[in-house]
């Protein structure tokens, strides 16, 4: 660390925590402007990441709410790198394919073969917004 025990650049301290691959996709994605740091929304990769301090941030389709508990030194196994922070939001249930997108009404039998252009408009009216 550069002369410091209490802070830490944000970008390497979420690659010590396993929030992204790699330290550049971690530069990358604070470099986008879609980090909050205690509310306040940051887009500096440099900013220091101090404990106590609340993150939020979207991974995926999850919207990430964390409070930094230790700063790390190195980039650990997963079991390591849980200790680094808490986990504020609530989980969420995990999306399946099935659950996500399946609709009763374009529900085909096996071997039914493709659908006829009349088929296709029946069902796109029944789609919400098309």
């Amino acid at each position: 660390m550069s002369g410091s025990d209490t802070s830490l650049r944000l970008d390497k301290w979420l690659w010590f925590a396993r929030f992204f691959k790699t330290r550049a996709m971690a530069t990358r994605a604070i470099a986008g402007g879609r980090f909050r740091l205690d509310g306040e929304v940051m887009s500096k990769p440099h900013r220091a990441a101090v404990i106590g301090q609340t993150l939020t941030f979207a991974q995926g389709a999850n919207i990430r709410v964390i409070r930094i508990v230790a700063l790390g030194s190195r980039r650990g196994p997963a079991s390591e790198a849980m200790l680094l922070y808490k986990d504020l939001a609530p989980l969420q249930p995990k999306l399946t394919k099935t659950t996500a997108h399946d609709p009763d009404f374009e529900a085909r039998e096996k071997g039914a073969g493709r659908p006829t252009k009349r088929e296709r408009r029946l069902t796109k009216r029944l789609k919400p917004g098309l």
